[in-house]
This record gives C-alpha cells, sequence and structure tokens, in this order.
C-alpha cells in the first residue's frame, strides 16, 4: 500500500503559481491568496479600531472631568503636559524630605516598640519557646539528700505541676481553695492555642521593629553624606545593618 501512494506521488505534477503577465511587470509581484489575507486582516482590524473610537466618542459624556485635564493641553491632537519644566530639588530641601522621613519611621518604630513592652506586660514572656531556658539550683547538706531529693516535695506542689512556670499552687492552695478557670482539656488546648497565637504576633512585632530600626539608620546615614566633609566607608551596607563612614574631623565655628 504504501509502495503504491509512493508511485501516485511520483506521477503528481508540481504546482506552480501563476506568474505577473509581461505587460504588468511594472506592477510588482502578483498578489497571492495569503498576500491578500493578511491585507484584508489588517483594514478589518484598523475599521474595527475606528468603529470603536467612534463608538466612544458618540457615547462620550460633555461634562467628564479628570483632574489631568488641569495640568495638559491639547497640541495637534496629542495630550501634551504643560509643566515641561524640570522640578529642581536643592541640597537643603533633600536634607529636609530626609529628616522628615526620618521622624516619620522613628515615630512608627516608638509606636511599634510600645505595642512591644504592653505585650511583654501582658505574657510575661514565661513558655515562651524562643526563651533562654532558666535554671533553679537547690542546695542541700549531703549527698544521700541529693540521691533522695524529691522536687515536688520540696516545692510542696503536685508532680503534675513541677513542669510549670507559671500558675503552679502549693499543696494547701489546692486543697483550701477551688480550682478557676478552665479545667477541661479542650478548653486549656484553645487557651494554650490562643498563647501561642499572641505569641508569634510578638515575635513579628519584634521583627518589624528591628527591620524600622535599620530603616532610620540607613536613612541617616545617606542623609550624613550629602554633607562635603571627606569621609572612608569602614563597613559595607548589609540587609540588617546601615553602612558605617568615618568622617574627617572638622571643627564648627
Amino acid at each position: 500500500m504504501a509502495s503504491f501512494r509512493k508511485a501516485l506521488k511520483s506521477r503528481q505534477r508540481n504546482h506552480h503559481e501563476r506568474s505577473q503577465p509581461g505587460f504588468r511587470e511594472h506592477l510588482g509581484l502578483l498578489e497571492k491568496k495569503k498576500d491578500y489575507k493578511l491585507r484584508a486582516d489588517d483594514y478589518h482590524k484598523k475599521q474595527n479600531t475606528l468603529a470603536a473610537l467612534r463608538k466612544k466618542a458618540l457615547y462620550k459624556n460633555p461634562d467628564e472631568f479628570y483632574y489631568r485635564m488641569l495640568s495638559s493641553k491639547l497640541q495637534d491632537g496629542v495630550h501634551v503636559s504643560k509643566r515641561n519644566e524640570e522640578v529642581v530639588v536643592t541640597e537643603e530641601q533633600k536634607k529636609v524630605m530626609r529628616t522628615q522621613d526620618i521622624k516619620y519611621v522613628e515615630m512608627k518604630r516608638v509606636a511599634e516598640a510600645k505595642k512591644i513592652e504592653r505585650m511583654k506586660g501582658e505574657l510575661h514572656l514565661l513558655d515562651a519557646e524562643s526563651k533562654q531556658k532558666n535554671k533553679h539550683t537547690f542546695f542541700v547538706d549531703s549527698k544521700v539528700k541529693v540521691e533522695s531529693f524529691d522536687l515536688a516535695n520540696h516545692l510542696d506542689t503536685a508532680p503534675e505541676l513541677v513542669d510549670r512556670v507559671f500558675n503552679r499552687p502549693t499543696l494547701k492552695t489546692l486543697e483550701t481553695k477551688s480550682i478557676r478557670g478552665a479545667v477541661e482539656p479542650h478548653s486549656m488546648m484553645k487557651l494554650a492555642k490562643q498563647r501561642n497565637h499572641q505569641y508569634n504576633i510578638l515575635s513579628q512585632r519584634i521583627d518589624r521593629e528591628s527591620k524600622l530600626f535599620v530603616i532610620s539608620q540607613k536613612i541617616q546615614s545617606r542623609k550624613d553624606l550629602q554633607d562635603k566633609n571627606n569621609k572612608v566607608k569602614v563597613k559595607k551596607e548589609t540587609s540588617r545593618i546601615a553602612a558605617i563612614y568615618k568622617f574627617d574631623t572638622k571643627r564648627k565655628r
């Protein structure tokens, strides 16, 4: 079957495109269908664009107003801005602008620091995971007492409460007073989840406050660089610290 198709293919004549007649050669190459298709598509695209613009102009609101109209004008059918002159900012103005930036960043940093202090006062950082574990050393008289030392008995509390850093009542308190607050496992898990969420918020605020401090330091260093005093870079700028420069001493008048 394949050999039969090959034989039929060999008998076919080569397809030749009709060329431009001799008396029309001065008009250029004869346009083929693919050329006409490209020209027709381009023509219809332009006609559709013109129709859309006519429709937009027909439904335009004559009372339409934009504030950009105040600072632009129509010139040769094109909107051109009226303010062509460049805005020149002096060095003194730049210093004032950087000072304002520093004040804003510092204000945000101080506000963040106050929120951090307030949250630390509420949470006390008693069981935070990032907090360094404290050590409590007990002294006894002999090695025999060391071997028989009972931490729960020494602290006068239940063995289940020894690992607690906070809210560790004594046995007398447990016998004389009723338990207040959540005691069910579900409620305890819920409170622990809320406490961990508060710790996460606190860590995020601490990180944000440190980033704001770095930003203020970088703005201040850029402001100091505008002075004309000779300076030498001591340490490069990184994502955590601002660049450190050493300036020549200059006596102020």
